[in-house]
């Protein structure tokens, strides 16, 4: 589909996590199901890795163990686990580290996630610390996403203004903490998501930006 032409050129780009810089599905399924399984639950139905995929781990425990004492079990089994196993099944997506190379340093880097004490170690794990220029995940807010306060906090950081950046999200939630924050929506991967601009690869999200000519003065 054609792209739109009446984007500005961003001052900053923040992308999400999960099902944005890394395919995770699969790592999700199994890091959950690994917590279901001790305690005799059937493995993860498509609907609840959606919306694992999507929310904290704290709201995925809950969601996944509505009963308390089971809630309880699962929450300190979680804590115990090593998480490297499950990080290294996350894949990056193609093209992400030539359009990290090809924005930095002129325009802005950053990473609004929901995930929590998990994200320095899949930046580190995959070698990605250096092309961010600020990571703030749901430990660093008290309302993660779909609230708009992650991305408030970015944008407060670098002192811009909300039409100075693009979001990169897949997900209704990200595409509801976009809208309250004013920021455009670049829809990854997912065709159903109300979004600014549509793009299936970060090479055709690259062409666009190629297209737009020089780089913005701040």
């Amino acid at each position: 589909m054609p792209l739109p032409s009446d984007l500005p050129w961003p001052n900053i780009v923040i992308f999400d996590c999960d099902g944005v810089l890394f395919n995770s599905r699969e790592a999700n399924r199994a890091f959950y199901n690994s917590l279901l399984a001790p305690l005799g639950k059937p493995p993860l139905s498509e609907e609840a890795l959606e919306y694992v995929h999507m929310h904290t781990v704290f709201e995925a425990v809950d969601f996944l163990f509505p009963e308390a004492g089971e809630r309880r079990c699962a929450q300190a089994y979680r804590q115990d686990l090593d998480p490297e196993p499950f990080i290294r099944l996350m894949v990056e997506e193609p093209g992400l580290r030539e359009l990290l190379t090809f924005l930095r340093p002129a325009v802005k880097t950053a990473i609004s996630t929901n995930r929590t004490s998990t994200i320095g170690q899949v930046l580190s794990l995959h070698d990605l610390r250096g092309y961010f220029d600020l990571v703030v995940s749901a430990l660093d807010v008290v309302h993660p996403k779909p609230h708009p306060e992650s991305l408030n906090k970015i944008i407060a950081y670098f002192q811009l203004r909300p039409e100075q950046a693009l979001y990169i999200g897949d997900s209704v939630v990200d595409a509801e903490a976009a809208q309250q924050a004013g920021i455009p929506l670049i829809a990854y991967k997912n065709p159903l998501l109300e979004a600014d601009l549509h793009v299936e690869s970060f090479r055709d999200l690259q062409e666009w930006l190629k297209r737009r000519g020089t780089f913005p003065r701040n």
